[in-house]
């Protein structure tokens, strides 16, 4: 019971997908993964536009817990506007992807989808692995087992056994998780620029969760400060450009060896 339970708190998969990809009115492809254990993953791969400075560099968004692909076009098309190529997957259980959800099976997804992009030209180092809250844990699981150039933890926790203690604090979580997604231990070893991106006003996910990841993570690191809630990271769409903007300059720069002021 308590497993089920666990899982049930964890993943919220939607299988309906509510929109067809077509809707930002741009070429995309729509794509078949395959994981290392077999599983079938859906995916759309939007390229960028030919004429920009980054069109040899793609953003891998790892979502949340919560629906599908079809609910990240926003996020997709704003992406998209900083001239990255942006590849969505869903994780096995989730839209039209096969299989049923677990933490070691979300990581063997993310690796598809960032061995798709390698397989299609992209360099390690200019894969931006984009974690959305639940998508935190997966994208930063994917930055120790492969090379990126950047991780982008918004909305994210430090790790699932202690965001579910707060929610649950007459339960011994600690305990009994048996899934973990455990940022807070992994972000002291990696060594690539770091994103935190979060709102004072998350309902879901304290943002002290926010602070001390961002305390884990080594240089060169970067933090932007959100408004709106858990599941509205654009309400001030100003700071989240300026934000993600300011992050993909301080990667270049990095890349580059040089040294520039993260303000």
């Amino acid at each position: 019971m308590w497993r089920w339970f666990e899982h049930h708190q964890v993943y919220h998969p939607d299988r309906i997908l509510v929109a067809t990809g077509a809707e930002l009115g741009r070429p995309f492809e729509e794509l078949s993964l395959k994981t290392s254990d077999g599983v079938e993953l859906h995916g759309w791969f939007y390229p960028a536009n030919k004429d920009t400075a980054r069109s040899m560099w793609a953003a891998l968004v790892c979502h949340g817990n919560a629906g599908n692909i079809s609910h990240r076009l926003e996020l997709c098309a704003t992406l998209l506007g900083f001239g990255l190529n942006v590849l969505l997957f869903d994780y096995r259980g989730y839209g039209r992807s096969g299989g049923r959800p677990s933490e070691e099976g979300t990581y063997s997804d993310a690796e598809a989808a960032y061995d798709w992009l390698r397989r299609r030209g992209f360099a390690g180092g200019n894969i931006i692995a984009f974690g959305e809250s639940l998508g935190g844990g997966i994208a930063t699981e994917l930055a120790l087992r492969k090379p990126i150039g950047g991780l982008v933890l918004e909305s994210s926790f430090s790790c699932i056994f202690d965001l579910g203690a707060e929610i649950f604090p007459w339960l011994p979580v600690r305990w009994l998780s048996t899934i973990k997604y455990d940022n807070r231990s992994k972000l002291q070893r990696l060594r690539v620029p770091v994103l935190v991106m979060h709102s004072r006003g998350d309902e879901m996910i304290g943002f002290h969760h926010a602070e001390k990841n961002y305390s884990l993570a080594n240089e060169p690191k970067m933090f932007c400060e959100l408004i709106g809630g858990h599941n509205e990271p654009l309400t001030d769409r100003r700071k989240f450009l300026e934000g993600v903007e300011g992050f993909l300059q301080l990667v270049e720069a990095h890349q580059s060896g040089g040294v520039m002021d993260r303000g």
